[in-house]
């Protein structure tokens, strides 16, 4: 039996949402807007998924009971080639009347680089999330750890400053394997637990340099950032190794795993009204 989609009546806004395309993994967020709640919601619900042949089809099962065609969908996407995919797949779908890409237009962010255009999405509607959730004397660090790391100032104003990008674990640990003769790849959940810092064998040695790599480049960017500013930033954590990284920074942080797809939500609040 098909389930049968939630009716909205006049007054409910239509539930939307929003997609995170990134290089490796496309992360969805349902959002059905409620009165109250905490000022950067997370999602009722999240999908998550990665490879190449990305399969949407099961975004008809975890949306259920909803139809494709009952939300609204608003795109924000750094892979031109995962965003086509999912675009046709909706259009399939008879989704086209209520699916928008997000640009840097839509954002109720200030970009102060000199070539806002050529920032990624991912990193301004970060910003989005961080200016939400900030005090609003106070600056933000956001340190998304994710298949690249990036980390970013925001100023008091609430302008994105830009930031730094440097390769992920995962990316890191490609590279050591594929561009050397010898190294073994070492996988992305071999690093769930921080390793010892003195590998005593080859292996050991790479966890070492990938893992606390990551953490020393985060700490120092932080700790730079930090002096730029005359009040004490908030850093906010967001990316699938933030949850390892978090308590390693010497440093008060959040750790927002809906940073980007939150900011996403309050770009389409904000467009709604």
């Amino acid at each position: 039996m098909t389930p049968t989609s939630p009716r909205n009546d006049d007054r409910t806004p239509q539930p939307f949402v929003a997609v995170d395309v990134g290089n490796t993994r496309t992360k969805l967020g349902l959002f059905v807007e409620r009165a109250g709640g905490a000022k950067l919601p997370p999602p009722e619900r999240e999908l998550d998924f990665g490879g190449q042949e990305r399969n949407f089809d099961a975004i008809s099962t975890w949306l259920a009971p909803y139809q494709i065609a009952d939300v609204a969908w608003r795109i924000a996407s750094v892979n031109r080639p995962g965003s086509t995919r999912l675009i046709d797949w909706l259009r399939e779908r008879e989704a086209t009347d209520s699916t928008r890409f997000v640009t840097r237009s839509d954002l109720p962010l200030t970009v102060s680089v000199a070539r806002p255009d050529m920032v990624g999405i991912d990193r301004l509607l970060a910003g989005v999330g961080a200016n939400v959730l900030r005090a609003p004397e106070r600056p933000a660090v956001i340190v998304d750890l994710g298949t690249a790391i990036k980390v970013d100032l925001v100023s008091p104003e609430g302008a994105f400053l830009g930031g730094a990008i440097l390769p992920g674990i995962g990316l890191s640990a490609r590279a050591l394997h594929e561009f050397t003769d010898l190294l073994p790849l070492i996988k992305m959940e071999d690093l769930s637990h921080p390793p010892a810092p003195l590998g005593t064998s080859t292996v050991e040695a790479m966890r070492a340099g990938l893992f606390w790599g990551a953490v020393g480049a985060a700490r120092e960017l932080i700790a730079r950032f930090r002096a730029l500013n005359a009040a004490e930033p908030q850093v906010f954590l967001t990316g699938g190794a933030a949850p390892n990284v978090a308590p390693l920074l010497a440093v008060d942080c959040t750790h927002v795993p809906h940073l980007v797809l939150g900011g996403l939500a309050a770009t389409v609040r904000g467009e709604r009204g």
